[in-house]
C-alpha cells in the first residue's frame, strides 16, 4: 500500500474512529521501531509525530552504527558485547543501511591518550571476538606511523605512534528511520507525521486512555482513544509526562547537543572513518568520516537546555571541531568559510544512570592504576602465567575514580529507561540509535502485559531480528552483489551507472519500485532522472509533505550534495506544489522553511553572509 499523502487522510480517520491497542507519541527511530514490531505482531498501532519522521534527534546523529570499542578502556566488556550483537543483527534486517566501513584509531603519544598500541591491540581483539569477526577480513589489525601517514598524509606526524583498524559501520540515520515506519505503515500501522500531542487523555479511573492531538497541516483538533500509550518522544520525554495532568513527573533528561561540520574532500580527504582523541585531554574523541565526496567531522557534547526543536551550531562548537581537526590535520587550514553545510543534535541521555556514553567518558572511569594493573594481568595472561580466573577477579576488583564530574555532560548515560507511571503512561527514553531495536522489544513487552492483564488481549511479539524493514529484503552476507543487480536493472531502464547504483544503495529491495517509475513519470525539468524517481518515490511511498523532508531526510542532499543544492530547489518546490496542489500562501511558507534550514546548515548567520 502506497504511503502517501492519501494514506494519510485514511489513517487520520481511522485514529479517529478506531480505540486502538497502542498510541505511540513520537516518531524518531525508537518509536519506529517499536510501530514495526507492534503492527507486525497483530496490534492496533498509531504513531504520532510533531515534525516529520526523524526530524529530531534521529537524522542528527554521526550516522554511524558504532561498535563503542571504547567502552572496552574501561572493560565494559557487557555494553560491548551488547552493542556488537545487536548491530549485526541491525545489519541483518537492514542491509542497505549499515554498511561495513572499517575505522582507523590513530594513537599519539600525549597526555590523557585513551589508548596505548598495546592496550588497543588488546582491546580490538577482544572487540573482534565479541563481533564474531575474528579470523575474517574485518578482523583488526595495527600499522605502523609510516603506514599510517601513507593512509592519511594529512595527518600529523609528530608524536604519532601508529594505528589499529576495526570494523564499524556507516549509517543513514534518518533512512532507518523511514523504513522501519514504512514497514508498520505496510502491516496496517496508523503512521501520521505532522500530528502534534496537545493533552494525555485518561478514563474514569484516572488510567491513560488515549491522547488529543493536532493536526498542523489543517489546525484540526481530535482525540485518539487507545489502550495503553507510549512515549518515545528523546529530548520531549519530560514535555509529554508533565503534560499528564494525573502525574507530578520529575524530569529525568539532561540533552546534550552534538555538533558535525562537512568540507569538500578536497579540503580534506580521509580515506576511511577516523577516530582519534582531541588532543586536550578533556576525555573525549572526534570522527572525522568521508562520505559522498565530502568529509564530516564532529562531534560536540555540551549541555543544553534551548529550543529542542531548533538546536543550532555556535561558534563556540565551530571552533573548537576547527582546532581539533587543524591540528591532527595541520595542513589542512580548514576555516568557518569551507564548512559547505552542518547539522545538530540533541542526545536524550537520561541524568540518573550510571552507564557509558558512546563517545564520552563514563561516570565512573577506572584509575591508572588499576587500569594498568588489569592490563598486566592480561599480558600475564597471554603468556600463560595466570589463569583465566586470576584475569577475572581483576576485572571484577577494578578500582573506580569519581574525575567525571555533573559538569561534564560527556559522563552522562547513554542507557535508557523504560517507566510505567501510576496511570499507565510507558515512556522509553534514553539509549543509542544501534540499540533501538531492543529498547523496542522492553516497549512492546510491557505493552503486551497490559493488554494482556487490563484488557484480556493477547498477543505474541514477533521475532523482530529476523524480521527486515521496508527495503530490506536482501541477502545480508551478500548485500553488495545484490545491489549492483538492483542497479543494473536502472541502468537498463536508461539510468547511468553511478546513478542507478546510488539508487539502489538508497532503496535496497524496494530500488525496481523506484526504476518503475521510468516508465509513469516525465522528468522534471531541471532535475536528473534519478532526482526525479527519488522525487516522486519520496511523495508515493515515504510521506515527503515538504521539500525539506525530502532534501534533508528521504535524501541527503543537502548535507552532502551541497554543491548542486541550489539548481534544483525550485524545481523540488514548484514540482511538489503540482503534485499537492499548494496555494501560493503554502508554497512560499515551505520555501521559507528551507531557506532557514539551509542558511543553519551553512551557517549564514556565523559567516555573516548567505551567498554562496
Amino acid at each position: 500500500m502506497v504511503f502517501s499523502i492519501k494514506r494519510r487522510k485514511q489513517d487520520i480517520k481511522a485514529l479517529k474512529e478506531e480505540t486502538l491497542d497502542v498510541l505511540i507519541i513520537g516518531g524518531g527511530i525508537t518509536g519506529a521501531g517499536t510501530a514495526l514490531q507492534a503492527s507486525a505482531s497483530g496490534l492496533k498501532t498509531g504513531l504520532v509525530e510533531m515534525q516529520d519522521f526523524a526530524e529530531g534527534t534521529s537524522s542528527r546523529s554521526t550516522k554511524l552504527v558504532h561498535g563503542g570499542l571504547r567502552y572496552l578502556k574501561n572493560f565494559d566488556v557487557e555494553v560491548v558485547a551488547d552493542t556488537v550483537q545487536e548491530r549485526a543483527v541491525v545489519q541483518g534486517i537492514a542491509p542497505h543501511i549499515p554498511k561495513a566501513d572499517p575505522m582507523i584509531l590513530p594513537i599519539y603519544d600525549e597526555p590523557g591518550s585513551t589508548f596505548s598500541m598495546f592496550s588497543l591491540k588488546i582491546a580490538m581483539d577482544l572487540y573482534d571476538r565479541l563481533a564474531s569477526v575474528t579470523g575474517t577480513k574485518y578482523a583488526n589489525y595495527t600499522l605502523t606511523k609510516e603506514e599510517v601517514l601513507k593512509r592519511e598524509p594529512q595527518l600529523k606526524s609528530e608524536g604519532l605512534l601508529g594505528a589499529g583498524v576495526y570494523l564499524d559501520y556507516r549509517n543513514n540515520d534518518s533512512r532507518l528511520v523511514i523504513e522501519n515506519i514504512k514497514r508498520a505503515a505496510a502491516d496496517g500501522g496508523h503512521m501520521v507525521s505532522r500530528v502534534k500531542v496537545v493533552g494525555i487523555l485518561h478514563d474514569e479511573n484516572d488510567k491513560v486512555s488515549g491522547a488529543e492531538v493536532e493536526d498542523l497541516l489543517t489546525g484540526e483538533t481530535f482525540a485518539i482513544k487507545a489502550r495503553v500509550v507510549l512515549n518515545t518522544t528523546g529530548p520531549w520525554s519530560d514535555t509529554i509526562r508533565q503534560m499528564d495532568a494525573k502525574l507530578d513527573a520529575v524530569p529525568q533528561m539532561r540533552p546534550t547537543k552534538g555538533v558535525h561540520l562537512v568540507v569538500d574532500n578536497k579540503k580534506l580527504y580521509v580515506p576511511q572513518p577516523t577516530y582519534f582523541d582531541t588532543g586536550k585531554n578533556d576525555g573525549r574523541m572526534v570522527f572525522v568520516i568521508p562520505r559522498e565526496e565530502k568529509t564530516y567531522f564532529g562531534t560536540t557534547d555540551t549541555d543544553y537546555k534551548g529550543d529542542f526543536a531548533h538546536p543550532t551550531v555556535d561558534q563556540e562548537d565551530v571552533d573548537y571541531l576547527l582546532d581539533i581537526v587543524n591540528t591532527r590535520y595541520p595542513s589542512a587550514n580548514i576555516t568557518i568559510d569551507d564548512i559547505e553545510s552542518s547539522w545538530a543534535g540533541l542526545r536524550p541521555l537520561i541524568s540518573s544512570n550510571g552507564g557509558s556514553d558512546y563517545n564520552g567518558g563514563n561516570s565512573q572511569p577506572i584509575s591508572d592504576e588499576s587500569f594498568e594493573k588489569v592490563i598486566s594481568t592480561i599480558e600475564q595472561y597471554q603468556k600463560g602465567n595466570v589463569d583465566r580466573y586470576t584475569v577475572e577477579d581483576a576485572l571484577k576488583n577494578i578500582e573506580t575514580s569519581n574525575s567525571e564530574s555533573e559538569a561534564n555532560p560527556s559522563a552522562i548515560s547513554r542507557g535508557s529507561a523504560l517507566d510505567i507511571d501510576e496511570d499507565g503512561l510507558i515512556t522509553v527514553a534514553g539509549g543509542k540509535l544501534t540499540d533501538y531495536r531492543k529498547m523496542a522489544i522492553g516497549a512492546m513487552k510491557a505493552v503486551i502485559e497490559i493488554l494482556q492483564s487490563d484488557f484480556n488481549l493477547s498477543y505474541e511479539l514477533i521475532d523482530s531480528a529476523k524480521y527486515p524493514v521496508s527495503g530490506g529484503e536482501l541477502n545480508p552476507q551478500e548485500v553488495e552483489e545484490e545491489t549492483e543487480t538492483l542497479a543494473q536493472m536502472g541502468v537498463e531502464k536508461g539510468l547511468s551507472d553511478s546513478a542507478g547504483l546510488y539508487l539502489a544503495h538508497l532503496y535496497g529491495s524496494n530500488a525496481p519500485k523506484v526504476f518503475a517509475l521510468i516508465d509513469e513519470v516525465e522528468q522534471v525539468e531541471g532535475l536528473t532522472l534519478a532526482d526525479t524517481l527519488s522525487l516522486y518515490y519520496a511523495m508515493d511511498e515515504e510521506m515527503a509533505l515538504t521539500p525539506s523532508d525530502f532534501l534533508i531526510r528521504r535524501t541527503n542532499h543537502m548535507l552532502f550534495m551541497r554543491d548542486t543544492l541550489n539548481a534544483i530547489i525550485e524545481p523540488v518546490i514548484a514540482e511538489m506544489a503540482r503534485y499537492y496542489d499548494w496555494t501560493e500562501e503554502t508554497r512560499a511558507r515551505y520555501r521559507k522553511e528551507l531557506e532557514i534550514a539551509i542558511g543553519e546548515s551553512d551557517l549564514k548567520n556565523l559567516k555573516g553572509d548567505g551567498n554562496r
